[in-house]
């Protein structure tokens, strides 16, 4: 599987790799907001016996900015992240906080559920 990456120059994977990855999933039980650092895109992640593939399908509708992906943080019920930059700026913004969540294969990953 080609990496998302593969798509972009030199300069446009520098900016990239800042970039957050987010799609939006609604149905009649409300909505949750998927986010993952854009590089990880295509990739699976493994330790023991634990996997998540990072896929474009769940993770991926458009590229945001820090600033773009909290304001989408701000209004989400049920979250679900992975990556750093990611998680740095959902700790930044209050939704995370460095003791909760995961790390798989040494990527943090936490879910948010509001009630």
């Amino acid at each position: 599987m080609r990496s998302l990456r593969s798509h972009f120059s030199a300069e446009e994977r520098i900016t990239l790799e800042k970039k957050i990855a987010m799609r939006i999933h609604t149905n009649t039980n409300g909505s949750v907001l998927a986010a993952a650092d854009a590089q990880l895109i295509g990739k699976t992640l493994t330790e023991n016996k634990l996997s998540i593939h990072v896929s474009k399908t769940f993770y991926h509708e458009t590229l945001v900015t820090e600033e773009e992906f909290m304001q989408h943080l701000n209004n989400a019920v049920n979250v679900n992240l992975i990556g750093e930059n990611t998680i740095n700026a959902a700790q930044k913004q209050g939704s995370v906080s460095s003791k909760h969540g995961k790390k798989i294969a040494g990527v943090p990953h936490a879910q948010i559920y509001r009630l």
